[in-house]
């Protein structure tokens, strides 16, 4: 199944505390078992005004569907072509 990476601009998404990120993953989650097993989400990286979220899903709609319902921007998402890390490098 296809893997994306969501780029969601947040203002001041680096000084989110704790129960902020925790009530922003309990509503995405709370989405995501309606939405049904085919969209998982991964993981998210949280910079100082952006979040990147990695989700696995079988297209881009259902992705922006997720993030329509749950308020959140989904301002680029892009499928993952691959990956590579210092391993690659070892052929």
């Amino acid at each position: 199944m296809p893997k994306y990476i969501i780029e969601r601009e947040i203002s001041g998404a680096g000084n989110l505390k704790s129960d902020e990120l925790q009530g922003i993953s309990v509503k995405s989650c709370d989405i995501l078992k309606h939405l049904g097993p085919s969209i998982q989400w991964v993981e998210s990286y949280i910079t100082d005004d952006k979040v990147y979220c990695v989700y696995i899903a079988p297209n881009e709609a259902i992705i922006r569907e997720h993030a329509m319902q749950g308020g959140f921007p989904a301002n680029k998402v892009s499928q993952i072509k691959g990956m590579i890390d210092p391993t690659t490098s070892e052929g």
